[in-house]
């Protein structure tokens, strides 16, 4: 049987270490609380619960009183070390600090005393019965442990094991506190800078509707505008308060992960068989760690104005983003201007909309009022159209197609220009398509994305169809987005999974969610991404409804936090586009709806 030692070299042992945190003088007399913390005795107060000084976290008095707590036993022997060495003055090495007062002893650790079996007072713990989770001496496992269900091990690989756990639990939250903190310090910064916009752009609002009612009004103009930016004010402090206590968070979180640490490093093994449970127990600290979410909605402040009318306010505002139906024009149907599914939409700087209709496998084209011009023909021909699908204009106005394994390019009278294959393999089934936003780039730098759910493949091209790069990816269905500036990265949906994803162009994966309706899993379809004028932008999301007639187009902002609910009561919206004003068109199967921000 081999020994369970625990040994440990010689270490540096500072006075803070042997210094209660509460009376700051050398511990006395140390208990530590269930946090792991410990302070001298004396220190300690309360009848029933003790609150810690360092994390907060409440400890409940044991039965018996304070005296009962558990005792540190290691840093009672690094004091009575500390002060043996003193006394004596031997094995002393003390280091002076020029810019420190601390003083740091060389302290011996490798004393380690069994401890002895609760059963079999004459025999020391040395093995850990998996089974029962106990341990246990040579006497237990040579008796009431021999059976063949028991199993247990040496106490030093027992220890080993706990501690590899300890280590993969603490660096596993580590990295999950990492994501989390820094996901929600971006929302919240996009949020803020989101609020500073669309305060600036209230405040303008409210001093061009001054203007027009000159003097008399200038004072209500004033009013209002103060009590925007205050409300401004008030919702930014809010904002610097969840980053406070964010940061608040993972301090306190930091802490627990030093005092754990701490305890692994300085306990021995028969010290942590006592300490497992409340070490275990602190672990689970890591559950309890959460960062307050950004409160997006909050970021939103606009301006309803109105007529003034004498002992009015000059205005509304408005403190949710609200989306209303602007326009709405076809109708089931196989005319022209009717829709069996309308599934694609795109816009062009007119504002003229192309509409794909995936049953009667047209594309057709209207004014941005819905009036009807004119159609690509069905057929073969380079200049004719199999099975129409994705659309997507760039800022040249050409419009791209997706036509089964093809890729045809129309302008703006719909004329055939161009067309390119993005590969020849017969698994081909071209469906999504997306260009860079207008904003993003010169025309020829802008890049064109081609979904293929045949093959799970998204490939990225140049405007004349060479191939710049492919992302492969299981998840790819019909419909994608490019996300411009310093994200670089696809966006694209899973209609049975309930997913929408986004990648980078190397294809790593930023973000896998689930999109949801009244809190139930729900299919996405159609996506589309919003650039602003900063570096933050917006991305939209067709959800499909279980019943026909509850559908949604919903808004998240670029880490998937969701912002707002665009469009409700929808039939079965497909693919988005925006219109040059930034109203948010919606193919939705038998129509076309448009809708503009109140």
């Amino acid at each position: 049987m081999a020994e369970a030692t625990g040994k440990r070299a010689f270490g540096e042992i500072s006075r803070t270490d042997v210094m209660c945190l509460k009376c700051e003088h050398q511990l006395k007399d140390p208990k530590m609380l269930d946090c792991l913390h410990s302070f001298c005795l004396n220190c300690l107060g309360g009848r029933d619960k003790i609150t810690c000084p360092v994390c907060w976290r409440e400890t409940l008095v044991p039965v018996g009183g304070l005296r009962n707590l558990s005792s540190s036993f290691f840093l009672i022997s690094l004091v009575d070390e500390i002060q043996k060495r003193e006394q004596l003055n031997l094995g002393m090495a003390l280091t002076t600090s020029l810019t420190c007062k601390s003083r740091v002893l060389q302290t011996d650790l490798t004393k380690n005393v069994a401890p002895k079996c609760r059963k079999h007072s004459d025999h020391v713990i040395c093995f850990h019965c998996v089974t029962c989770d106990t341990y246990i001496c040579s006497k237990c496992a040579a008796t009431e442990h021999r059976s063949a269900e028991h199993n247990f091990i040496e106490i030093t690989d027992s220890m080993k094991s706990f501690r590899k756990n300890v280590t993969d639990i603490l660096e596993n939250f580590d990295k999950s506190k990492q994501k989390l903190a820094c996901t929600t310090k971006y929302s919240i910064e996009a949020a803020r800078s989101r609020l500073s916009k669309n305060v600036y752009q209230a405040c303008s609002s409210i001093s061009s509707k001054a203007e027009e009612e000159i003097q008399k009004i200038r004072n209500k103009a004033k009013h209002l505008t103060t009590k925007v930016k205050e409300l401004g004010h008030e919702r930014d402090s809010e904002y610097a308060q969840a980053l406070f206590h964010n940061r608040e968070q993972v301090d306190r979180a930091d802490k627990m992960v030093r005092a754990v640490r701490n305890l692994m490093r300085q306990a021995d093994d028969f010290e942590l068989i006592e300490l497992k449970p409340k070490v275990m127990h602190n672990l689970g600290f890591q559950k309890e760690f959460k960062c307050e979410p950004a409160k997006l909605d909050m970021s939103f402040i606009q301006v309803k104005c109105q007529d003034v009318v004498r002992n009015k306010s000059l205005g509304e505002i408005l403190l949710k983003e609200k989306w209303k139906l602007k326009d709405e024009f076809g109708k089931e149907g196989t005319g022209n201007g009717e829709f069996e599914c309308a599934t694609g939409v795109a816009c062009f700087r007119n504002g003229d909309i192309a509409v794909t209709d995936s049953k009667q496998k047209r594309l057709s084209l209207f004014t941005s009022k819905g009036q009807y011009k004119t159609s690509v023909a069905q057929g073969a021909n380079s200049n004719q159209l199999k099975a129409p699908f994705g659309v997507a204009v760039n800022s040249d106005d050409l419009l791209f197609v997706t036509d089964q394994t093809k890729v045809k390019v129309f302008d703006k009278e719909l004329h055939f220009v161009r067309e390119f294959i993005p590969s020849v393999d017969d698994a081909s089934d071209l469906t999504g398509i997306a260009v860079d936003p207008i904003e993003s780039f010169r025309v020829d730098k802008q890049r064109v994305a081609v979904a293929d759910r045949g093959r799970k493949v998204i490939s990225v091209h140049k405007m004349n169809g060479s191939l710049i790069t492919s992302i492969s990816n299981n998840m790819v269905g019909n419909y994608l987005a490019i996300i411009h500036r310093h994200f670089e990265q696809l966006l694209f949906t899973n209609y049975e999974e309930k997913k929408f994803v986004c990648v980078n162009f190397q294809g790593f994966e930023g973000l896998n969610l689930m999109t949801t309706l009244n809190g139930e899993p729900a299919k996405a379809t159609g996506v589309m991404y919003e650039p602003d004028d900063g570096d933050h932008g917006s991305i939209y999301v067709a959800v499909h409804s279980s019943n026909l007639g509850n559908s949604e187009v919903q808004k998240f902002d670029l880490c998937g936090a969701f912002v707002s609910t665009v469009a409700q009561g929808l039939h079965m919206p497909f693919q988005m586009a925006l219109t040059p004003t930034r109203d948010v068109v919606v193919a939705d199967k038998h129509s076309i709806k448009i809708f503009e921000r109140m």
